[in-house]
């Protein structure tokens, strides 16, 4: 059967939001680009969008809910049922889940009693897996809200979400102080964090991101040297010049190590004449 009209917000609710509404639309010179902040307003009214929220947006924009209703569903963003007052994501991506990820997730799931997409009977933590994040050099990630928790350990994780739950503050590892989840989508449609210190605070891309942009000035940089042992400072050859780098004895992996593309180059198609790259007979034999 289909769907009676969806109900309409309380009087002075839908007249704040409308003021609000009219403040987004105002950004853009075709009001249907405003949906998507839109759509941040109306789940940060409820916790998540809403056939309310999906009706509100269209009456704004001069829209049918089915042209709202196919961007909020597009989109992972928006939550489309109740959701908890902190959304903890662990990057189960490739680097995150080798690194740890995975155990992670599967430890969090067993300790909070949900799988992915499930809340906490408090309403406190809503848990998922979430792709990458950009932040590999600080694997394995987690994130609550869209704030970093880097460098995480099946332990520190969940005492991570112990603390949410208990109402203890947590701190992310960078990036701005952690607020919940409404309070993050109403900053994603675009209002400011009127927090103290909240805007001056800022993350920024560990030494591993960094090296290469560094390498590129011509600086000195802290290279990681697999085949002779750890780090060390090594100028390299740039607009400042500076010494090359020092030579290395070849290393021979054993069995019991995992190549990488620090031992590189290997033997290939290309390169090793007993494998030859090719066909090993003309076509049609």
């Amino acid at each position: 059967m289909p769907q009676l009209p969806a109900p309409d917000y309380p009087d002075d609710v839908r007249a704040r939001l409308e003021q609000d509404a009219r403040e987004i639309v105002a950004r853009y010179p075709d009001s249907r680009s405003a949906l998507l902040p839109l759509l941040h307003l109306v789940q940060s009214e409820e916790g998540h969008v809403t056939r309310t929220g999906m009706q509100f947006c269209a009456d704004v924009l001069g829209l049918t809910t089915a042209e709202v209703t196919a961007v909020a569903t597009f989109y992972t963003m928006y939550r489309r049922g109740p959701s908890g007052d902190y959304q903890v994501g662990v990057c189960t991506n490739t680097l995150c889940a080798v690194m740890g990820g995975d155990a992670i997730f599967e430890a969090l799931q067993d300790h909070l009693g949900v799988g992915n997409g499930g809340t906490t009977d408090d309403g406190k933590v809503t848990l998922e897996h979430i792709e990458c994040n950009a932040a590999c050099d600080f694997a394995p990630v987690v994130m609550v809200n869209w704030e970093f928790f880097d460098n995480q350990t099946v332990r520190s994780a969940k005492q991570l979400v112990d603390d949410l739950r208990a109402g203890v503050p947590v701190e992310p590892t960078r990036g701005a102080p952690l607020c919940t989840f409404k309070e993050t989508a109403r900053i994603l449609a675009g209002f400011p964090d009127e927090r103290e210190g909240a805007v001056e605070a800022s993350g920024s891309a560990g030494p591993a991101s960094l090296i290469g942009l560094r390498l590129a000035k011509g600086e000195a940089a802290r290279v990681v040297h697999p085949r002779d042992g750890g780090p060390h400072d090594e100028a390299h050859d740039g607009a400042q010049g500076g010494a090359a780098p020092r030579d290395t004895a070849p290393h021979d992996p054993s069995p019991s190590e995992h190549l990488s593309s620090h031992d590189a180059p290997q033997d290939t198609s290309a390169s090793d004449p007993a494998h030859p790259a090719g066909p090993t007979a003309e076509e049609g034999e």
